[in-house]
C-alpha cells in the first residue's frame, strides 16, 4: 500500500507524525486509530528507527467502529539533524482477528499463511521552535492576543477615568478652600485631613488599577 494513513481497516489521524524538536527534551505525538469495519482489527505499530522512539501501545485490538490513540515519544535528542531534516519512518499493520482474542498470536501479521495484512505508512517531520504556527494554533494566538489588548484598554480606560476624577476632586477642594477660609480659620486643619484621606483612597485605587505587562 502507498503512503498514506487511511486502508480499508482502520483510519489514521493526523496522516504524519510531527514533533516540536528541542535539544534534551522529549517531545510525543497522538495518533488516533479508528476501526472502519464490524470486525475486530489488530494493529501493530514498526518504526525505522526503534531507538529514538518510545511507542504506547505499539500493539493492540480495536473493537467494530470503535477508536484508540497511539502515543509515539521522541527521545531526547544531543544534536539537530541536518536541516531539521528527519527520514524516519513509521508502519501501522493492521489485520482482522477473532472477536474472543485475548492475546495476539505470533503470526497475526505474518503474510505467509495467507493472512490479509494491510499497512499504513506514516513520515516523521520536526518542528523548530521557531516554525509558523498552524492554522488552528494562529488562530487561537490571535484570539488570545485581542482578548488581551481589549482587558489591557479597560485597566488603561478605568486608570484614566480615576486620574480625571481625582483632579476634579482637588480643583473642587481648592475652589472650596479658598471660599471658606476667610470666615472658617478653623477650615484649614480639616481641609488637610480630607486631602490626607482622599490621597490614600486614591493611591489604593490607581495601586488596584496599574496595568499589569501583557506579553
Amino acid at each position: 500500500m502507498s503512503a498514506g494513513a487511511t486502508n480499508q481497516l482502520i483510519s489514521v489521524s493526523p496522516p504524519e507524525l510531527k514533533f516540536q524538536f528541542e535539544l534534551d527534551k522529549q517531545s510525543y505525538c497522538d495518533l488516533k486509530v479508528t476501526n472502519s469495519t464490524d470486525q475486530c482489527v489488530a494493529f501493530k505499530v514498526k518504526t525505522t528507527s526503534p531507538k529514538k522512539y518510545f511507542v504506547r501501545p505499539n500493539t493492540g485490538i480495536i473493537q467494530p467502529w470503535d477508536s484508540g490513540f497511539i502515543r509515539v515519544t521522541l527521545q531526547a535528542q544531543k544534536e539537530y539533524p541536518a536541516d531539521m531534516q528527519c527520514k524516519d519512518k513509521f508502519l501501522l499493520q493492521s489485520a482482522i482477528v477473532n472477536n474472543d482474542t485475548d492475546e495476539l498470536p505470533p503470526d497475526t501479521f505474518n503474510k505467509d499463511g495467507g493472512r490479509t495484512v494491510e499497512e499504513c505508512k506514516l513520515r516523521v517531520v520536526y518542528m523548530s521552535s521557531h516554525s509558523s504556527p498552524g492554522p488552528y494554533e494562529d488562530v487561537f494566538r490571535q484570539s488570545s492576543d485581542f482578548t488581551s489588548n481589549q482587558a489591557l484598554q479597560r485597566i488603561k480606560d478605568e486608570r484614566d477615568a480615576a486620574v480625571r476624577q481625582t483632579q476634579q476632586l482637588i480643583q473642587d477642594l481648592e475652589m472650596m478652600k479658598r471660599r471658606r477660609s476667610r470666615n472658617d480659620p478653623g477650615f484649614s486643619l480639616r481641609f488637610a485631613i480630607v486631602v490626607g484621606v482622599i490621597s490614600l483612597m486614591v493611591g489604593f485605587l490607581l495601586k488596584l488599577l496599574s496595568s499589569p505587562s501583557v506579553e
